[in-house]
């Protein structure tokens, strides 16, 4: 090798040794150090960065959508609306140990992180990265920001922003709120958001009575919900989610949250079977459609019931409304044929019952089914009462102190004219309604005419009292104003629209001696954001209690004796029937000393237009006697237990007892001598015997009857009149001038007639 050749040899191996001694020289222990804080202070400073970048965002809509609840008095469940179930409950309505079992569940130190996991979090986004799962070991804290303000996307950004929020949610809120979000927001299965929801869809209970063991099993829910639902869990699903109730409990002991001893005795709490929760189908539509119209009533609007939260219990009370609907169905769905008979499949029923003492409604039906039949028949007003607005007449004239034209006082013994198609005298309108059958009863009582619903004795006691004075009244009984309300005298023939809702409010202002009952069917409503107005209360006397007590004396001779026969049973009860124009509707409304209820049936085309009743339940006139009233003794006997031996406590105006005189203005011609009194009520083949003309038996002879002691009613259509020298057809007397000119209708007056029979029984003892 040359010179020249080493020289350049030596050079190579210079540079090489010089290039390594660089690299050595920067790699020390104080150049590493120092990079790696720059990059933890670059690192830092970009969190701050973003820390400062990212708000606290609103809730998304999700969070903080809520169905509402709607409860029978009892507080079992009746329904749930919305699209999500959920319903937001604080801290205070669930036991401290179910919140425990959650911490030990997802989070120990909960109580004292600052609601983040680093490590956790670091590993969530590593998992996102490689597509290693769902698995993050997120706080409490993150989790419920995660539910509430972000979403379940499973990205890097996500995870982020999570762990910044949750930050400033930890310094922002305290940590019940945040505990009681989480528990409000997470998911549990069986479209459960929420514990309360959870609670109901697992136990059938309130969050508030949960137990530990079954808090902790809703919380072992949370990793897993569809996996370990019990009910449709594979072996190892079952076997997983045991473990992790355990667990749970252990975690708890460790925390000292829970005994040892009372650790060791808890075992596996089965959750119960799924159930779908209750639709609008049946009863229930209607049910929910009155609460929400009363919620209206009372301040809640539509928008904000839709917005949900609300926890709704509504007075219905669940064994009632059960016999009640069971009643419907034996005395009417059950002689119907729907599908094969248009006639029938027109019948349209509706029934109210009330508690006079409180205005609680405890039990509604609106129809054969809200799904099918959407119009409530227990709350429309646009069918005629007919002559269950009788008693409102005989009320106001014994409250006014109304005479006869010629100066006798009105009561039960006061003698009228009870000739079919009398003219009526003193009014300022012709009027000459047409009784049942056009039959004429001569000389009558009050008591009589009630008890088969004289249409004639009516039409002229109105004149005598003055029909406004009977509006006035009415209104404040429980009735609603509105068009086809002609203050006339065919009025005492319930040619007005009411509802059995109205009904049910004035007849149980009559059982309440004349203190005003409101009916209501909202027991209670709670909301976190929002309150309710109180239930309208009732206490203002509208007629003085005699007046009441005596025209409740009145119908309880249409009970015993008259064209409501049909309705007794085991108990004291008043009533009345009525039947309107055409055979459009039939009534029976009546009450005993502790319930009051009102029964219609309404003729309906499919077309939402009214029509007779005529030949479809039974041969002939559906009359308020025959399945009204059959269904309201069905009903109040299973309401009352099977029947009750309370009576009413009458305070009666004093009777005036009186012979007809020979000609008087309104009263009877003399040519028809009065009934001798009839010790028995007429039998089912002679159903058309007149009732008896003898004056009620006093109170102590008021005894309980049995339904079909006697089969036939005389009870008739109070729908047709004559007024003004033409005919009424009894709704809108159109077409009617001073003069006289006739009005626009037929007459089809008539006192409601006979009805299905049942085979009578005898007395109770």
């Amino acid at each position: 090798m040359g010179r020249a050749e080493a020289r350049r040899a030596r050079q190579r191996d210079a540079r090489r040794e010089g290039r390594a001694g660089g690299i050595r020289g920067f790699l020390t222990v104080r150049r590493l150090l120092g990079t790696f804080l720059t990059v933890c202070l670059l690192g830092v400073g970009a969190l701050f960065v973003v820390y400062l970048l990212v708000p606290v965002p609103t809730a998304n809509a999700q969070a903080e959508k809520e169905s509402n609840v709607y409860k029978y008095a009892d507080g079992s469940l009746l329904a749930r609306t919305g699209t999500v179930n959920r319903e937001i409950v604080g801290l205070d309505k669930i036991p401290d140990d179910v919140e425990k079992a959650f911490v030990a569940a997802e989070n120990k130190t909960f109580y004292k992180d600052s609601g983040i996991d680093l490590k956790g979090t670091a590993r969530g986004v590593f998992n996102t990265l490689t597509g290693g799962g769902r698995q993050g070991g997120s706080t409490i804290t993150q989790q419920y920001v995660k539910n509430y303000y972000l979403n379940q996307d499973q990205t890097v950004t996500r995870k982020l922003k999570e762990l910044v929020i949750s930050l400033k949610v930890d310094q922002q809120k305290g940590k019940e709120e945040i505990l009681a979000g989480y528990l409000n927001t997470s998911y549990y299965g069986r479209g459960a958001y929420g514990i309360q929801a959870a609670a109901q869809a697992y136990y059938r209970k309130d969050a508030q009575k949960l137990t530990v063991a079954e808090g902790a099993y809703l919380a072992a829910l949370l990793q897993a919900p569809s996996q370990y639902d019990w009910a449709v869990a594979s072996p190892t699903g079952r076997k997983l989610v045991s473990e992790r109730w355990n667990y749970v409990l252990d975690n708890m002991v460790g925390q000292n949250w829970l005994d040892a001893s009372t650790r060791s005795g808890l075992e596996f709490p089965v959750p119960k079977e799924p159930k779908a929760a209750p639709g609008m189908e049946g009863q229930t539509g209607y049910l929910v459609k009155a609460a929400n119209a009363e919620l209206a009533r009372r301040g809640v609007s539509e928008d904000q019931i839709e917005a949900g939260g609300w926890t709704i219990t509504l007075s219905i009370e669940k064994k009632r409304q059960d016999a009640l609907v069971e009643a419907v169905d034996e005395q009417l769905e059950k002689k119907l044929d729907r599908d094969g008979d248009e006639g029938d499949a027109t019948v349209q029923a509706g029934a109210t019952s009330v508690d006079p003492g409180s205005g609680k409604v405890v039990a509604l039906y609106g129809g054969v089914g809200a799904t099918e039949h959407w119009i409530s028949n227990a709350t429309r007003r646009d069918y005629q009462p007919a002559s269950t607005f009788k008693p409102v007449v005989l009320a106001t004239a014994l409250e006014t102190g109304a005479q006869t034209q010629d100066g006798r006082p009105i009561g039960l013994e006061t003698i009228y004219d009870g000739t079919s198609k009398r003219p009526v005298e003193g009014g300022d309108t012709p009027f000459a309604p047409e009784n049942e059958d056009d039959r004429s009863y001569g000389p009558v009582t009050v008591q009589k005419a009630t008890d088969s619903s004289v249409n004639s004795v009516y039409a002229q006691m109105i004149v005598d009292v003055g029909p406004g004075k009977v509006k006035e009244t009415a209104l404040g009984l429980g009735m609603q104003d509105g068009d086809g309300w002609p203050v006339r005298p065919a009025m005492s023939l319930g040619t007005m629209g009411a509802s059995t809702w109205d009904m049910a409010a004035v007849y149980a202002t009559l059982d309440n001696h004349g203190e005003k009952v409101t009916p209501s069917i909202v027991k209670d409503a709670t909301h976190r954001t929002r309150e309710v107005a109180a239930a309208p209360e009732g206490g203002d006397r509208v007629i003085s209690r005699e007046a009441a007590d005596t025209v409740t004396k009145a119908m309880t001779g249409v009970v015993r004796d008259g064209s409501g026969r049909n309705a007794r049973g085991d108990y004291h009860a008043a009533g009345k029937t009525g039947t309107s124009e055409n055979n459009r509707s039939a009534w029976f409304v009546g009450y005993t000393p502790e319930l009051v209820t009102a029964v219609a049936l309404f003729g309906e085309n499919p077309e939402g237009g009214q029509v007779t009743l005529t030949d479809t339940v039974n041969a002939g006139r559906a009359n308020g006697g025959g399945v009204p009233a059959l269904i309201w003794q069905q009903y109040t006997t299973g309401a009352l237990g099977g029947g009750s031996d309370k009576r009413f406590d009458l305070e009666l105006l004093r009777p005036v007892p009186e012979e007809p005189p020979a000609s008087p203005s309104g009263t009877p011609s003399g040519s028809e001598e009065p009934e001798e009194p009839s010790e028995e009520p007429s039998q089912p083949e002679e159903p058309d015997d007149p009732p008896s003309d003898s004056p009620d038996p006093s109170p102590s002879d008021d005894r309980p009857t049995r339904p079909g002691d006697t089969a036939g009613t005389t009870e008739g259509t109070d729908s047709g009149t004559t007024e003004g020298g033409g005919t009424d057809s009894g709704t809108t007397e159109g077409g009617e001038s001073d003069g006289g000119a006739a009005n626009a209708g037929t007459a089809e007056g008539t006192t409601e007639g006979t009805t299905a029979g049942v085979q009578p029984r005898p007395r109770a003892s």
